[in-house]
């Protein structure tokens, strides 16, 4: 039988694309494994990955889809909790006997030596466990957010209050201290199914027989040994961890994915000057409201910077109808100031459709980007040597906006107020700042430094390499 190693992610597009590149990673460097990877089907709204799923089948068949039954809708219509994670780990849940039922079947045709489980999947190691599978952790973000996670049961044990009523800021070992309002959102209220949902994952994560990063070595050094040395798990023992990383959607050092496909944003990148042009995008699921996209447009007008600015809005009653266009992507015209689009046609360029992002970071115009400090695209960037200013929006991006600028000082970061909101001003300041200043000069030359330790890291007998082959030894071993 085949050696086969199932992949499990959890419900959505950015888990899938994580799962999927370190599936075809194993099988670049390991292709006498079988790759798997489980589809969980939602019975409600994730976006669709069917396309995505289709073109991967198609470019690389060796990874073999298999989708699991839908639960019942009325299993989950009671749940209750104000965020969408909560809900996801509520489905894992009611997933598990039908990943049981599946990991069976797989069984019957191939000698599985290892599921591999996204970590919003950790509570799925209860039926890895009964099936005796080594199980293994995929943590797709930075090794100093997994820090802070396998932290978290210290935390809520040394204090009985909600993380938003501590206004203080929070130890961790090997990084930063983190102010307390600056956690993932649905872990500020311990009171809330989701915050008991992230309770469990650290708990279940430091249960695996690994944890597989998506970083690497030089990045995170000190955060990389808190966990090695076990200070950041205290009532047990840490399982080893795996840097492979960076996982990125394309070839770094210069090279890009989709170098032959020449979109109208890289055309106009072409007539740029070298490394003249601060990069504006803010991930898939990053968008702003009318009003801010407003003091973002004469911040950029009024710092004189040429830019490329990727514009995503949040629909309200109020907006959707005028700010949308046919096609359902935002419409320019009627959010951003008057006449602007007209007055920066000469100093800038901005879409409202996906654009190809690893491609524009490579591009030789590009010298700044304003993002979200989602991790995939904090990797991105620095394996594009371009330098940031981090403005967090979800998830865990308050943690790595920390890790960036006071840890890695690869970033600056975007000031905000009380209220989230951002004012012309800073966006002016920080833009000028990132492409002219000598702040912005020191950030680019360690940028440009940590972009060739990538590189040797993923090199042949580089520090990803080298995890990457003891972890399949591992699995051959078991």
């Amino acid at each position: 039988m085949k050696d086969t190693i199932v992949l499990y992610p959890s419900p959505g597009i950015g888990h899938l694309v994580g799962i999927v590149e370190l599936g075809r990673l194993i099988n670049q460097h390991h292709p006498s494994f079988t790759i798997i990877i489980l589809i969980t089907t939602a019975p409600f709204n994730t976006g669709s990955t069917t396309p995505y799923i289709n073109h991967i089948s198609k470019t690389n068949p060796s990874l073999v889809f298999h989708h699991l039954p839908s639960v019942t809708v009325n299993e989950l219509e009671s749940f209750p909790s104000l965020h969408h994670e909560a809900l996801n780990f509520e489905l894992i849940r009611l997933n598990n006997p039908l990943l049981h039922t599946a990991l069976q079947t797989i069984s019957q045709t191939s000698n599985v030596r290892s599921v591999v489980l996204d970590f919003f999947c950790g509570i799925a190691l209860e039926v890895t466990f009964l099936l005796n599978i080594p199980s293994y952790i995929f943590f797709s973000s930075a090794a100093g957010a997994l820090v802070s996670f396998l932290y978290t049961p210290t935390i809520h044990r040394n204090t009985s209050k909600s993380l938003k009523d501590l206004n203080t800021y929070l130890d961790f070992p090997g990084i930063p201290s983190i102010l307390s309002s600056d956690m993932p959102l649905p872990m500020l209220d311990r009171n809330d199914p989701a915050y008991s949902g992230f309770l469990s994952l650290s708990l279940f994560t430091a249960k695996g027989n690994g944890i597989i990063v998506n970083t690497f070595e030089c990045l995170e050094e000190k955060a990389i040994k808190a966990i090695t040395e076990g200070f950041c798990v205290l009532n047990g023992t840490t399982p080893p961890i795996y840097c492979i990383g960076p996982l990125i959607m394309g070839r770094i050092g210069g090279e890009s994915g989709n170098g032959d496909e020449m979109r109208p944003c890289l055309t106009w990148l072409d007539k740029q000057p070298s490394r003249s042009v601060v990069f504006l995008c803010f991930g898939s699921y990053g968008s702003f409201s009318a009003a801010q996209l407003r003091e973002i447009a004469l911040g950029l007008e009024r710092s004189g910077q040429r830019f490329l600015w990727v514009v995503r809005i949040v629909p309200t009653e109020n907006t959707l109808n005028a700010s949308l266009s046919a096609n359902g992507n935002p419409d320019l015209e009627s959010l951003l100031p008057k006449n602007f689009l007209d007055r920066t046609k000469e100093q800038g360029l901005v879409v409202n459709t996906w654009v190809p992002q690893v491609d524009v970071l490579n591009h030789i115009s590009v010298g700044g980007f304003v993002t979200h400090a989602g991790w995939n695209s904090v990797l991105e960037s620095v394996c594009a040597g371009v330098p940031m200013v981090v403005w967090p929006l979800y998830a865990e991006q308050r943690i790595n906006r920390v890790l960036l600028v006071d840890d890695m000082k690869l970033a600056m970061s975007m000031n905000e107020s009380e209220n989230g909101f951002v004012d012309t001003e800073e966006v002016e300041r920080k833009v000028r700042s990132l492409m002219n200043s000598d702040e912005g000069k020191g950030l680019r030359e360690r940028t440009l430094a940590a972009r060739d330790q990538a590189v040797a890291a993923l090199s042949e007998g580089g520090s990803s390499r080298a995890a990457l082959a003891k972890l399949a030894e591992s699995w051959k071993s078991g």
